[in-house]
């Protein structure tokens, strides 16, 4: 089995990051040779006007891995711009996708409307689902931790590797599989669909006590429960989500619900106990995050490291590719 994900550097990474695939990475990582791809340049298709703040939360993210346990001794960790044959790969992948095939993923329209591009797509947006397969692709890699959301891009890079094959008569590039996390998906603490870094509705890893306190507090939970006494609706309720997830007596939960909906609890009770709850969850994290920030010299090795790791084995491979294909 070989594993590779990535995240791309626009903030630190948060619950819903964790929920939906850094788990499944710590999980998956024993006796496995796991790539961890962090996508600079992916990131630059929605932030070009702000490189530097990319720039920046390459280091962030690098210190949020060391802290949710990622090994480096199993995980090579790499920055997408040093390893110029992505770039050579998706130019290669570019003659096997339509413009219509582009236009259908789900995944590209849904994230299209969130950054309100509609018709004014700048071209490598539109086109990095053909990236994100080059990504994946080169390095041969086996399985994909991913959330429900992306199953479009895996399902376009099996795609694009079948393609691939069928059009230079060579079976180089394998399906990869996704594995999806088995806890629901986190949304946003103000009840959207997905939480998100740049909608401001995220609870950062690496997020003080008094700032998830804050946060829990502006929770979404049910608007027409007014009163204490009045019955509430669990369904939908923000709160209840997250301690579906975060609360380790589950009959507790049970308890809490069943109350709930009969009336006699209030929201101020349910979100004292999820501060708690996030609060043990994120503690262990922040200390340990916060004792690899104040250690640069260990994260650049371990980025320099991952970078030279990755660059051979993507040199490896582009020569073979370029190989079928006729090409110097």
């Amino acid at each position: 089995m070989r594993i590779l994900t990535g995240d791309r550097p626009t903030g630190p990474l948060h619950l819903g990051h964790y929920v939906g695939s850094l788990q499944n990475r710590i999980n998956l990582s024993e006796g496995t040779e796991q790539f961890i791809i962090i996508a600079n340049l992916q990131a630059l298709t929605t932030h070009w006007k702000n490189f530097s703040l990319v720039e920046k939360n390459i280091f962030e993210v690098v210190c949020d891995y060391l802290a949710i346990g990622v090994d480096t001794n199993q995980t090579t960790i790499f920055v997408q711009s040093t390893i110029p044959q992505l770039a050579e790969l998706t130019i290669f992948f570019m003659n096997l996708v339509t413009v219509n095939r582009l236009k259908r993923n789900p995944t590209v329209k849904n994230e299209m409307k969130g950054y309100g591009f509609e018709e004014h797509i700048p071209v490598g947006f539109f086109t990095y689902p053909i990236s994100q397969a080059a990504d994946i692709l080169l390095f041969h890699p086996t399985h994909i931790p991913v959330g429900n959301d992306q199953l479009p891009m895996i399902e376009q890079t099996n795609e694009i590797a079948a393609s691939f094959n069928h059009c230079y008569q060579k079976n180089i590039f394998s399906p990869v599989e996704a594995v999806l996390s088995l806890t629901q998906r986190l949304p946003g603490i103000d009840g959207k669909e997905k939480m998100s870094k740049s909608k401001g509705n995220a609870i950062m890893l690496s997020d003080s006590f008094d700032t998830i306190k804050k946060k829990v507090h502006l929770m979404y939970t049910d608007p027409d429960h007014i009163s204490i006494d009045k019955p509430g609706r669990v369904e939908g309720n923000v709160v209840f989500t997250f301690l579906d997830i975060f609360h380790k007596n589950k009959d507790e939960i049970e308890e809490l619900k069943k109350n709930y909906r009969n009336g006699g609890l209030g929201d101020s009770t349910i979100k004292k106990i999820l501060v708690d709850d996030i609060e043990n969850f994120i503690a262990p994290i922040r200390e340990k995050r916060i004792h690899f920030s104040n250690s640069p010299d260990l994260i650049n090795k371990i980025i320099k490291n991952g970078n030279e790791r990755a660059y051979a084995i993507a040199e490896k491979n582009i020569k073979e590719i370029k190989k079928i294909m006729h090409l110097l």
